[in-house]
């Protein structure tokens, strides 16, 4: 979601987000398809920010952990560090390639495996599942600098009145004149 520029102060990253709201979306896309909207239509999207109200960790749970589970994923995750190694020192030092790959895969199968094992067994009981964590945001707000609010939000106003994808008003970046072919419909709340 963020995009790093070498331009962008570092102050400017930690200020607090200032502007009047223009629209509320309830996902990160949605909003973001909003400001594309605005800037197919020569908005001066620079005063604008997407704001993630009410942030929340969300942990998914994917799997339940065994010990052949976590024992096969460490010598995946080892294997393919060896062949790294293998390679790298095949490459770089004095010996053959084609002897070093097959002692990475097997040192990166046997670590991989004795660090997984490790791992599993300090928490044994305490955490039998695997998840993926992310943060989320309860609604995201679209704030403009006030010298232009008004106007987006009577392009996003427009927006949300020409329904969805396939009625009313057809937008894309191709007739816009920004490239591509991205039908673009969020909708206020």
């Amino acid at each position: 979601m963020t995009t790093y520029s070498p331009l962008r102060e570092p102050a400017a990253v930690q200020a607090p987000p200032t502007g009047w709201p223009i629209g509320v979306y309830g996902s990160y896309a949605e909003a973001q398809r909003a400001v594309e909207y605005l800037a197919g239509h020569d908005f001066p999207v620079q005063d604008v920010t997407i704001v993630g109200v009410e942030p929340m960790v969300v942990e998914r749970v994917t799997a339940r952990l065994s010990w052949g589970r976590v024992l096969a994923g460490g010598a995946a995750s080892g294997a393919w560090f060896g062949l790294f190694l293998g390679l790298l020192l095949g490459l770089f030092g004095h010996q053959p390639v084609t002897a070093l790959i097959p002692a990475g895969l097997a040192t990166g199968v046997l670590v991989g495996v004795a660090s997984a094992a490790i791992g599993y067994a300090s928490v044994k009981g305490q955490r039998d599942f695997a998840t993926t964590t992310q943060v989320v945001a309860r609604r995201y707000d679209v704030l403009c600098e006030p010298r232009n609010a008004e106007k987006g939000r009577d392009l996003l106003a427009k927006l949300a009145l020409a329904g969805p994808p396939g009625q009313g008003e057809r937008w894309d970046r191709e007739s816009s004149g920004t490239g591509g072919d991205r039908g673009v419909r969020p909708s206020l709340r």
